[in-house]
């Protein structure tokens, strides 16, 4: 495998601006990549190959290598609009979709000098950590092709797990950062709700989804963070920290380090193979000298909080569609639509209010511990034909996210939180969640730093499909 897509994008970054690299040298080594690995795996779906060249040319002229992913390649998840290609948003809807316009933090790390190679894979609107759709197919699992990727950032964490990018964007709603990390080996960030715009207005504090970055490694993402995140002058409820102070990251002392671990949020079915997995991670970080506590805040009451705030946007979404454009939605998110209409203004208001509340309980168990962790998904990778998962540890799950619970949970809280690789399960990646504090993203990431530097599970890759 060529040493360049193998590298991480801090040094590719660093071997461009010392002039060891080219940018057409660094961008020929990934499309040759693509092109050898992702028809086996179907994670980028439209590609910007001719374009992405003539911009590298254009890049090694210039004197000044400016911008800090500059002549980085990327891939932005077919979620993002991006003005003058292909956005389907995986709906048949928008098959021949072309945007006129770039997402704000499409902009952002166009300006920051990163050359698009194309668009990843996503369920259908995002809907379903699962990625597949009619317009694409589904993405398969590189660790195990016959296996789910999760979603809905599933084609961006099977490119960046196969060497296919270096840096990936996405987003998460109830763990579409996390669930494909945890899947597919790599690391899948969620920042605290406020950190990145959802859009060129900003973020609403009463929103669950936000964006965010995923990378092979944490100083990768970091990087890629330091350019997502930050406020805009038009934005609302957006905390005030430039991303640049994100660019660079420090490890945790983990002797210092108070870590409350969790093999299930006190009331969630998991996998047994998960839980070992888990257990054998945290006592590899206590042997390091951090302080472990079996603890979880109260999170009980989380899961039909973020149906019922999640089902309301549903309803803002996809209401105004005509009932022949309804005709073309997946069940799933029908279903998701119909809750919505259901949902009272008491409801709602009810909602958000628990919401509040749960956030004041984990706001207060944090001033015990400085980082929580447990498990990412509560499944290792299914099989690609099931739609979603019917049942876990014997319990029946009663919708089609009902299994990604160990990360929803945590969407309600706002905090940020990190799918970061744990080892593995019959040979099937686990990922540990770690979640920090509310706003202590830097944190977060530091803290990660420490625990990845002691496991060097993302170092492992899916040597079957490479």
């Amino acid at each position: 495998m060529n040493e360049i897509v193998n590298s991480s994008a801090v040094w590719l970054r660093d071997s461009i601006r010392q002039r060891a690299l080219s940018c057409v040298e660094v961008i020929e080594a990934f499309i040759a990549q693509i092109e050898k690995v992702n028809d086996r795996v179907n994670a980028i779906v439209t590609t910007t190959f001719e374009q992405a060249i003539e911009t590298a040319r254009a890049y090694d002229q210039k004197s000044q290598k400016e911008g800090v992913l500059f002549g980085l390649p990327i891939a932005h998840k077919d979620l993002a609009r991006t003005r003058g290609i292909r956005t389907t948003f995986g709906s048949v809807l928008y098959q021949s979709h072309i945007p006129s316009e770039d997402d704000l933090f499409v902009k952002r790390i166009k300006r920051a000098g990163a050359i698009c190679l194309g668009k990843t894979n996503t369920p259908e609107f995002g809907a379903g950590s699962h990625t597949f759709n009619r317009v694409f197919g589904a993405t398969r699992n590189p660790y195990d092709l016959d296996r789910s990727c999760g979603g809905s950032s599933g084609g961006a964490a099977v490119a960046l797990a196969t060497r296919m990018l270096p840096i990936a964007d996405g987003g998460d709603f109830g763990g579409s950062l996390r669930n494909p990390a945890a899947f597919c080996n790599v690391i899948g960030f969620r920042p605290t709700i406020g950190r990145v715009p959802n859009s060129e207005l900003g973020s609403n504090k009463t929103e669950i989804p936000t964006l965010g970055p995923m990378a092979r490694s944490i100083d990768d993402v970091a990087l890629l963070f330091s350019v997502m995140a930050g406020p805009t002058r038009l934005g609302t409820h957006m905390l005030g920290t430039p991303g640049e102070e994100f660019a660079s990251v420090e490890a945790a002392d983990l002797r210092k380090l108070r870590i409350a671990f969790t093999p299930n949020f006190g009331f969630l079915p998991v996998e047994n193979g998960i839980r070992n997995v888990l257990e054998e991670f945290v006592k590899t970080v206590e042997s390091y000298g951090a302080s472990i506590t079996e603890a979880s805040p109260e999170l009980t009451e989380a899961v039909n909080t973020f149906q019922t705030l999640r089902a309301v946007q549903f309803r803002k979404r996809f209401e105004h569609l005509t009932a022949e454009q309804k005709l073309e939605l997946k069940d799933t998110i029908l279903w998701n639509l119909d809750k919505g209409m259901d949902v009272t203004e008491v409801e709602y208001t009810g909602a958000l209010q628990k919401q509040q509340e749960i956030s004041a309980k984990v706001s207060e168990f944090f001033q015990t511990f400085d980082l929580l962790i447990g498990p990412t998904t509560q499944v290792l990778p299914f099989p690609l034909e099931v739609e979603w998962v019917k049942e876990v540890q014997g319990v029946e799950m009663q919708n089609y996210i009902d299994w990604m619970s160990a990360c929803t949970c945590i969407s309600v809280v706002g905090s940020p939180a990190l799918s970061l690789p744990a080892g593995f399960s019959n040979e099937l990646p686990v990922g540990a969640q770690l979640i920090a504090p509310f706003a202590q993203d830097k944190r977060l990431l530091s803290m990660a730093k420490a625990i990845e530097q002691v496991t060097h599970f993302a170092e492992t890759p899916p040597a079957n499909v490479l």
